[in-house]
Formats: structure tokens, C-alpha cells, sequence
């Protein structure tokens, strides 16, 4: 066979497994998705009779009234979203300007301060959470809105280390015309640094959202009370009082993942520039 058509027939192989793989990989991921979807659309009887693998045979948004009527989800949703609106405005405030700082501004021993903040990501988060529950329970926030929030609100170390290297490839010289212009540090903040991060702004508010959205160890041991039950720890308890009933846990299931995909297909072309751009940097 000749080397051309040898070479030819190889990369077609290559392109048919890799895109076999890719597909095998797109379908464990949207299955599940697919399924608890299917599942929270189907009747109890429609489940049991035709098995949890099989296409319903009727339709029904049942389960979804029920969550509001029935066990009052409104609740969880409201504190969920709650909860994300202020973690969200407290890590991307205390985030920026902690990472401008370390990029931007010179002071004793700021590097030393830098890593020292950025090797706590090692630590894992369980090690923490009995300390931080003391803390509260000692200043009675056990139960409180603000006991949810409060112990992760002022930024993160992966949002300061990201933002702090996207704030240093910045070229000095803009800032420096901006200077010359008049412009303080607020307004070069604001007009010139943040616009030019767009992108990674976008996603790192995108994994705040998310993280915050899924957050369940934390919730579920500071404010375990109903009332300041998050969405997360609503589900988990209605699975553990409904565990015979999958259909209505599938509904709530649904009910947390739908704002996600929202989010994602809404921001997804910033999310693939902001990977490109830290690629590059």
C-alpha cells in the first residue's frame, strides 16, 4: 500500500476512535441529566410499572406542583438564591481588590502574604469545618443566614491567584496613560482592568454560582433548621423521607440543575474564550 494512502487510512482511524470516545463521554455525561429529567416527568405508578430505564408513557408536571404545594420549596429556592447573590457580590468585591493589590501595588513581604493565602487551597475543606462551626455556634450564628455566608463570603484563594496573574499581564504602560489622564485608582479599576478581564470575570463568577448553588456539607451543619434549609439540603431531606418515591426527588433534582444549564448556555462562548485566554497566559 502506498505511504499516502497508509497515512490516509490511519488518521481516518485515529479521527473515528477519537471522536467514538468523545461521544461515549458526551453520553455518561447527559444521560444522567436525561434521566432524572424523564424521571421527575413520569407518574410513581409509570415508574414502578414500566422501570426506571424505560420512556414514560405519560407526561406529567405533578411532581413539580407538589414541591410548592405539598413541601413548600419555595423556601430552599429563595434562601438559595439569597445565599448566592451575596457570595457572589463578596468573593468578586474582596477577590478583585485583593488580587489587584498582590499584582499591582508594592508592600512588605506581599509575596510572602501571596502564597502563604494561596497554599491554604491544600488544605482540605473538611479539616475546617469543625473549627468554623465552634466559631459560629460561640457567636450564635448556628441557624442564621448569616452563619451560611459568612465564613466564605470575602474571596477565595483560586479567585485571587487567577485574577491576579491576569491582572499582572496587563501592560504597565496603559495604566500609566490612564494615570497621566487623571484617572485614580478607582476609576482604573473600573474602566480600564476589569474590562479587559471580561472573560475571566464571567467564569469566575460562573463557579461561584455553581459552587454556592451545589453547596450542601456546609449548610446542612450550620443551619440544618427548615427555614434556612438551601436547596441542596431540601432535596437530601426530601430523599431520605420520600426514598420510595424517585419521581418527586427527580422534580427537585431538576429544579436545582435547570438555573445551571441556563447559566451555561447563556455565558458558554465567554467560558471557552476565558480557557483560551489563560491557555495562552
Amino acid at each position: 500500500m502506498p505511504p499516502v494512502r497508509l497515512r490516509k487510512k490511519n488518521s481516518w482511524v485515529s479521527a473515528t476512535l477519537t471522536y467514538a470516545l468523545l461521544l461515549a463521554g458526551a453520553l455518561l455525561t447527559v444521560l444522567p441529566l436525561v434521566f432524572s429529567i424523564t424521571t421527575s416527568l413520569r407518574t410513581e405508578r409509570d415508574l414502578v410499572l414500566g422501570g426506571a430505564l424505560s420512556l414514560p408513557r405519560e407526561l406529567t408536571v405533578d411532581n413539580y406542583v407538589r414541591l410548592f404545594t405539598d413541601h413548600d420549596f419555595i423556601v430552599p429556592l429563595a434562601v438559595t438564591l439569597q445565599v448566592v447573590v451575596v457570595m457572589v457580590a463578596g468573593q468578586f468585591f474582596a477577590s478583585v481588590l485583593a488580587a489587584y493589590a498582590f499584582a499591582r501595588l508594592n508592600f512588605p513581604g506581599r509575596e510572602l502574604l501571596f502564597w502563604a493565602y494561596v497554599s491554604t487551597m491544600m488544605i482540605p475543606a473538611i479539616v475546617t469545618m469543625i473549627p468554623l462551626f465552634t466559631m459560629m455556634s460561640q457567636w450564635g450564628l448556628r441557624n442564621t443566614f448569616a452563619g451560611i455566608v459568612l465564613p466564605f463570603m470575602l474571596g477565595s484563594p483560586y479567585a485571587i491567584f487567577l485574577l491576579r496573574q491576569n491582572f499582572k499581564a496587563l501592560p504597565q504602560e496603559i495604566l500609566d496613560a490612564a494615570e497621566l489622564d487623571g484617572a485614580g485608582f478607582w476609576r482604573q479599576l473600573w474602566s480600564i482592568v476589569l474590562p479587559m478581564n471580561r472573560p475571566i470575570l464571567v467564569t469566575l463568577l460562573l463557579i461561584t454560582v455553581v459552587s454556592q448553588w451545589n453547596n450542601f456539607l456546609w449548610p446542612s451543619i450550620v443551619s440544618p433548621r427548615r427555614e434556612w434549609n438551601v436547596l441542596t439540603v431540601a432535596t437530601a431531606g426530601l430523599q431520605s423521607q420520600y426514598a420510595a418515591n424517585w419521581t418527586l426527588v427527580m422534580a427537585a433534582t431538576t429544579l436545582s440543575i435547570l438555573p445551571l444549564l441556563v447559566l451555561f448556555v447563556v455565558f458558554n462562548k465567554q467560558i471557552v474564550r476565558s480557557i483560551g485566554i489563560s491557555a495562552l497566559k
